[in-house]
């Protein structure tokens, strides 16, 4: 696809556009005058020589204006409404403009979505804007314009600097990264000894950490990477998913930073990010991929024909796999995080001791359940006592790992090749357990499928990953507006996250 200057042959195919997307088009004579003044930029995208989409600006002193905005049906979520929105910004700033302004409808749910995750702000309302729906129109303001334009065509040479911060669960993390995959500062504060002796995450003390900890932590990491605030590009954040008063105080430092600087700010998926860790520890990985990521808050399974495209294929339907580790080694008294400590003592018991069941594991779908799982563990260990028998703990630990890898495995293997995924990337904390990485690569092995499993300290919760996949996002102008709340229910989305993205105003 190609952007360029909309001329008067391309009028037709422009009104063709125009009248199958709003009720009041422009006219032919209208857009003739506005092809020939100065103080307006009128752009078509155009694929193999047919007009798919333009877009016109208006600039008046150091304010730009978005005059019009609209692609056919078919380019519609594919990106080229966001590259001609851009194409407009960059010519703006070249006739001097700081800020643009636009009005779209609250009805218009597709292009509300594009401007909020372009980074612009709803400003006010007009009533009654348009005359023959009679409907209000959302007036939106963008950030400074010049910052996101330079820090996105750096983002395409490969020399953007990005400051990423994640604070999802119970580690402050900040990262610097050049290009998407030159690491130059990682620096984690681990809260995991202020919630052991609860045996799990404590929300609150969660926030409260954070707060004591987020300063230091950013300041470490540009401290490390030998620059300033002054030599970045963009800042990035975790927005969702996650516990929302520990998304809360990463957003809220992040939008700080990003009014006081004028950097430009990206929201990132937490869980794009845990695919985008794999891509970090191997540059060469390329789709198709099946991705198995399992944390203590998120078992699922996802398909990701391209980056930056997604589909959710099966997923937990109770207790994620980190969760029923941890809920498990409380029960057996192992203490917090529960998934090392099992792992440790399952290398010492038989997997084959105790017939735990494998729930679901010969479902027609690609969904598991744990809860199922837990349950039969906690009776077995309740019968135990009662009887009188002794807890051989070793045995436990490793017959409730089996049971767990089992599953994962066999729906991993059958996504892989109902998909036909090349390779398979396993990510999350619970990444870390020997049996399922060594299973795993077996069962994948069999079959001609290589299986990608990011360094541990890529696994576990990090800005280094939100980094990387913070530069995708920048290299398109995904950006986030400061009026943008946190999404502790963030889902993986089918077109990359739409960060920030609301569907009510």
């Amino acid at each position: 696809m190609r952007v360029r200057r909309m001329d008067v042959a391309d009028i037709p195919a422009v009104l063709a556009i125009e009248r199958a997307s709003f009720a009041d088009p422009w006219t032919e004579a209208l857009l003739r005058d506005e092809l020939g003044r100065d103080d307006r930029v009128w752009l078509v995208a155009a694929d193999a020589g047919r007009v798919v989409g333009f877009g016109g600006v208006m600039v008046v002193g150091a304010d730009a204006h978005l005059m019009d905005l609209a692609v056919t049906p078919e380019e519609r979520a594919r990106g080229t409404g966001r590259t001609i929105l851009w194409s407009l910004a960059e010519a703006a700033v070249k006739m001097g403009a700081e800020r643009m302004t636009l009005e779209v409808a609250p009805s218009n749910t597709e292009a509300l979505g594009l401007y909020r995750s372009s980074g612009f702000d709803i400003a006010g309302r007009r009533r009654g804007y348009y005359p023959k729906t009679g409907e209000d129109a959302l007036v939106m303001w963008s950030r400074p314009l010049a910052p996101h334009v330079a820090a996105m065509r750096a983002a395409r040479e490969g020399s953007d600097i990005i400051l990423a911060i994640e604070s999802s669960c119970d580690e402050t993390a900040a990262s610097v990264m050049r290009g998407g995959r030159e690491g130059l500062a990682d620096v984690v504060a681990s809260q995991v000894d202020f919630h052991a002796r609860f045996g799990g995450v404590v929300p609150e003390i969660a926030s409260r950490k954070h707060t004591e900890a987020i300063v230091e932590v950013v300041e470490r990491a540009l401290e490390s990477a030998h620059i300033t605030l002054a030599d970045c590009d963009a800042l990035a954040v975790t927005i969702g998913p996650g516990l929302v008063g520990a998304l809360v105080v990463g957003l809220a430092y992040a939008k700080g930073l990003s009014a006081a600087t004028g950097l430009p700010l990206i929201g990132v998926n937490h869980l794009e990010g845990h695919l985008y860790a794999a891509r970090l520890s191997d540059p060469g990985l390329e789709p198709p991929l099946v991705a198995l990521l399992v944390s203590g808050g998120h078992t699922m399974l996802v398909h990701v024909p391209e980056w930056g495209r997604y589909r959710v294929l099966g997923g937990t339907l109770d207790d994620a796999a980190g969760e029923a580790f941890d809920k498990v080694a409380k029960l057996l008294g192992l203490g917090y995080p529960g998934g090392p400590a099992i792992s440790r003592l399952a290398a010492e018991g038989d997997p084959h001791a105790i017939a735990f069941p494998r729930p679901m594991l010969r479902s027609d779908d690609l969904n598991v359940s744990l809860s199922g799982l837990k349950t039969a563990v906690i009776h077995y260990v309740e019968r135990e006592r009662r009887e009188g028998r002794p807890l051989r703990l070793p045995d436990i630990a490793a017959s409730f790992q089996a049971a767990v890898t089992d599953v994962e495995i066999a729906k991993t293997l059958r996504a892989a090749q109902e998909y036909g995924a090349h390779a398979v990337v396993l990510g999350g904390g619970v990444a870390a357990n020997p049996a399922l990485r060594g299973g795993l690569r077996s069962a994948l092995s069999a079959v001609g499928i290589e299986l990608n499993v990011p360094p541990l300290e890529l696994c576990t919760d990090n800005a280094a990953m939100i980094a990387a996949a913070a530069h995708d996002s920048l290299a398109v102008g995904r950006f986030l507006g400061l009026d943008a709340d946190a999404a502790p229910d963030l889902a993986l989305r089918g077109n990359r996250c739409a960060c920030g993205d609301r569907q009510e105003i």
